[in-house]
Order: C-alpha cells, then sequence, then structure tokens
C-alpha cells in the first residue's frame, strides 16, 4: 500500500482542509498526478502521488481538519484494471453475491468502482445511517441526528447537502443547562435563510483583520489628487506602451513608483515591529490587495523600486490572474513591507484600509471622480480627483510622517515626470 501525507505546507503553517477530492476510490492515479486540493490559511494546495496506483481508500472528508504528515489516502500499487477486479471480488465474496455475466474490462472497472465508493460510507450494523464523512462532521457540528435526515442517494446515503437542507433544532446535551425560552434557535424564525460555513482562508482573514485593530494603534490620514497630468501622459503613451510591453499603462505602477520613492523619505513606513525593535526594511516588495473568490489576498511585487512601468505592470497582471484562478503560491504571498489596496476600481469614494500586519502602513487608492476645483482666486475648473488615504501605526509612526508621505505622494502623481528623476 502507498500512503498519501499532507506535505510540508509552510513553516508557520501545520494544518489544512480538505477542500476537495479529485480522485475518488477505485480511480487510477498516475505518478505526479494530483489526488486531492488542500486548502490553507493563504493558498489551495494540490497534493500528487508519488507512484502510479488505485486509490484504495480515502481517510479524510472534504471539510474535515488535517495535520501535516497526515496519512489521508492510500494508493495500492498497479493497474487500474487489476485492482479493480480484485476489489470487486472481495466485494462479491463479503456480500455472497452472484457471480456477474462475463464483461469487459472497462464495465469491470466502472462496477468495481461503484461499489467500493458504496462500501466506503455504508455504517455497520448498529452504527447508524449511510454518510459521507463531511455530512457527518457537518451534523456533529450542528447536532443534528442523521437518522432523522431524508435524502435522495439511490442507496440511501447521506452527503453534506442533504443535512445543510434538514430544518432540525439541535439537541442540547443532558447534562447541558436548558437554554431560555426567550433565546430561540435561529431555524426556527420562519424567514429564508442560508448557512455557509467560512471557508479556512476567510476565517483567517477575519482573525488577521481583528488582531490588527486590537494590538496596532492604527490611524488614518486622508489627501486628495489631482489625475489631470498622469491621465494626461497616460493618454499620449499608451499606444507605445502597449506595442513596447505588450500590457497596458495603467495607473498602479505610477502609484507603486510613487509609493518606493516616498518610502525612502519616509523609512519607518516600510518597517515592522517585532518585539521591542524596529526592523527597518531597505528593500521594497510591494503587496497588491487582489479580490480573488475566496477572499482578499496581497500578492507582492518583488524589487519594486528595480523595475520599470513595464514589469509592474505585467507583474501585477500576473498576480492578479493566478490570484482569481487560485493558483498563487506561499511565496507570492509572503514577505510584504508596504501595501497598496485600490477600491476605486468597485466605485469607492473613500475608505479607511486596515493594516496589512505586520506592516506598518498600507496605501488606499479610491475612485476618480469629476470634482469643481479652486484653480486660483477667480477660477474654478472641473478635474479628475481620487481621494487616497494612509492607515499607519501610530506606535511608530507619527502624524508628521504619515501627512509627508501621502503628501510625496500627491506630489509625484500631479508631476509624474518627477518619477523619472527618482533613485
Amino acid at each position: 500500500m502507498i500512503e498519501i501525507k499532507v506535505p510540508e505546507l509552510a513553516e508557520s503553517i501545520t494544518e489544512g482542509t480538505v477542500a476537495s477530492w479529485l480522485k475518488q476510490p477505485g480511480d487510477h492515479v498516475e505518478k505526479g498526478e494530483a489526488i486531492v486540493e488542500l486548502e490553507t490559511d493563504k493558498v489551495n494546495i494540490e497534493v500528487p502521488s508519488d507512484e502510479s496506483g488505485t486509490l484504495e481508500e480515502q481517510l479524510a472528508g472534504e471539510g474535515d481538519t488535517v495535520q501535516v504528515g497526515q496519512v489521508i489516502a492510500r494508493l495500492s500499487s498497479g493497474s487500474a484494471g487489476g485492482t479493480a477486479v480484485a476489489t470487486k471480488t472481495k466485494t462479491e465474496a463479503a456480500t455472497e453475491a452472484a457471480p456477474a455475466p462475463a464483461e469487459t474490462k472497462t464495465e469491470k472497472v466502472g462496477e468495481a468502482k461503484k461499489v467500493e465508493r458504496r462500501e466506503e460510507h455504508v455504517a455497520s450494523p448498529g452504527k447508524g445511517p449511510i454518510a459521507t464523512p463531511a455530512a457527518r462532521k457537518l451534523a456533529r457540528e450542528r447536532g443534528i441526528d442523521l437518522s432523522a435526515v431524508q435524502t435522495n442517494d439511490p442507496i440511501g446515503r447521506i452527503n453534506v447537502h442533504d443535512v445543510s437542507n434538514h430544518n432540525a433544532t439541535p439537541t442540547p446535551k443532558p447534562e447541558a443547562p436548558k437554554a431560555p425560552a426567550a433565546a430561540p434557535q435561529p431555524v426556527a424564525s420562519g424567514k429564508d435563510e442560508e448557512r455557509i460555513k467560512m471557508t479556512r482562508r476567510r476565517q483567517t482573514i477575519a482573525s488577521r483583520l481583528v488582531e490588527v485593530q486590537q494590538t496596532a494603534a492604527m490611524l488614518t490620514t486622508f489627501n486628495e489628487i489631482d489625475m489631470t497630468a498622469v491621465m494626461a501622459l497616460r493618454k499620449r503613451r499608451q499606444e507605445k506602451f502597449i506595442k513596447d510591453n505588450d500590457v497596458k499603462l495603467g495607473f498602479m505602477s505610477f502609484f507603486t513608483k510613487a509609493a518606493v520613492a516616498a518610502l525612502k523619505r519616509m523609512p519607518y513606513l516600510n518597517a515592522e515591529i517585532q518585539g521591542n525593535e524596529i526592523v527597518l526594511k531597505k528593500y521594497y516588495d510591494i503587496g497588491i490587495a487582489v479580490s480573488a473568490p475566496d477572499g482578499l489576498v496581497v500578492p507582492v511585487v518583488r524589487e519594486a523600486d528595480r523595475k520599470n512601468f513595464g514589469e509592474i505592470e505585467k507583474d501585477i497582471i500576473h498576480l492578479a490572474d493566478k490570484a482569481r484562478n487560485n493558483k498563487l503560491g506561499l511565496s507570492d504571498l509572503t514577505g510584504g513591507t508596504f501595501t497598496i489596496t485600490n477600491g476605486g476600481v468597485f466605485g469607492s469614494l473613500l475608505s479607511t484600509p486596515i493594516l496589512n500586519g505586520p506592516q506598518v502602513a498600507i496605501l488606499g487608492m479610491h475612485t476618480i471622480q469629476l470634482r469643481p476645483i479652486a484653480i486660483d482666486a477667480e477660477t474654478m475648473e472641473n478635474r479628475p480627483m481620487m481621494y487616497v488615504a494612509l492607515s499607519y501605526d501610530h506606535r511608530i509612526v507619527d502624524g508628521r510622517e504619515a501627512v509627508t508621505f501621502l503628501k510625496h505622494i500627491k506630489d509625484m502623481i500631479e508631476d509624474p515626470e518627477q518619477l523619472l528623476f527618482e533613485a
């Protein structure tokens, strides 16, 4: 038997959640082929097989938490057909079923898969109804008696969907005190509701955001930027930029270069706190917040100070594409020194971004909106304006530094030619 174990995930990650099984018992697996997808706090990881064989047993259900090094599946070596026939013979002997008529190898494999999957979920006599591991786990969490759950499965197997649709009030434990009569259960409200379990990543995002707000002395300062000059520059240079770099010239590269220049002038914003020490970073790995299907992620543009506009735009597009397709690796997400988030792509006019710990500052961009601006004492003009926000940790960053940093950003975006002279 070949054991499939949870691989080393990352230095700080010791467990994950079984997101989905890519192979089922009876399926043939080639060497290097993914068997299961694990969800960690940061990314999803596909676990491949080191050998070819047939998946005999799944030792964890979808939704179960598994530890690094834990055996989660077993494979038998050999061809898919031979293993399937052997499994079918054993099943027939155990159930004393009559021999089946002669059939093709393909039919035997398919039948063996069906039998194995059925046997996997059949409960032993006196041990309760047939249910998948994930369904049993969900039932335990909600206090639902599986014997009361209805299912339309042909073999009577209860799955997660059946448990989710079962509107049963959890049965209190005998030793627990009775709940007050005035505290009704949510399912008894009679209103249309849906319960969705938080993914591991969403739980991690939630806990980290709360932790930052509880541990950092977070403040936010604001300014507004006249985008006229940078928009005119993009319009003039867009065609040549696309020809030279095969990507469009966006606003994010301007703000990334401006942020790097401002960080060099205000180094305490490119730092973190470790115990009673301040660690000043002499490199500029800029995190760019991206909205992914499972929640916000912050992949990192490495050495942004050494890259030109085209390289930065390519990096951002590549990382955003990986995020949306759930292909980010741990190396894409770790080690950022400063973060930029752009709520303007969703229409946000103004917001206060939350720090991406252990970083001590984050820049928030917002939507561009035409507003009347006083050019001088006698002249008003409609200008494309953007509000920007800088949230910072007041434990090591003072208001003077934060306001000056944001003023540098404003000056460089309003006069983008300055960026050409920044080291």
